[in-house]
């Protein structure tokens, strides 16, 4: 014997799915193949001074890449933010590190900011440049057989920190 009045539960699921799919309906058009990356593009997040926070960098701007059709900057992107991230976690345990990801003009650029404090004395400052520049040998081996340029400078007044970044030419 079958029951055919409606079932109470199954109702609810095709109504809920039907709201669900409403929600889910895009306003704007979604992205088509072959359309050209956008002119530029400007993203940030903050990140806890921590090891870990080296793959949430590297997801985070392989995602970004990918959505907006810069697959082309992936491989030396992540490799960059990465080694950048978890180099400036190691120098400046626990504190936030904020990172940026910007595409103008055919140039990607990538900035890491720590909040690493400038040295008083000038040759404790050279030795911490040198040793942070040391640390980087892979971003820096990275970004050359790129073609880009990569650096280190302070932060600008009155804010505390080191800005590492890195530009990557189309």
């Amino acid at each position: 014997m079958t029951d055919s009045s409606p079932h109470p539960i199954r109702e609810f699921a095709m109504s809920s799915t039907s709201i669900l799919r409403s929600a889910l309906c895009p306003v704007v058009p979604p992205h088509r193949d072959g359309a050209r990356p956008p002119r530029s593009l400007s993203y940030s997040l903050t990140l806890p001074g921590e090891l870990r926070s080296a793959a949430v960098a590297r997801a985070a701007v392989g995602t970004v890449l990918a959505a907006h059709g810069l697959e082309r900057y992936r491989l030396p992107a992540q490799v960059a933010v990465s080694e950048l991230t978890a180099t400036l976690a190691r120098l400046t345990p626990g504190k936030d590190l904020y990172v940026s990801v910007r595409h103008r003009g055919d140039v990607l650029r990538l900035v890491v900011w720590d909040q690493h404090p400038r040295h008083r004395d000038p040759g404790a400052e050279r030795l911490c440049g040198e040793r942070r520049s040391r640390a980087l040998w892979l971003l820096a081996a990275v970004v050359e057989d790129w073609g880009g340029e990569w650096g280190v400078s302070g932060a600008a007044s009155p804010q505390v920190g080191t800005k590492s970044w890195v530009t990557l030419p189309r």
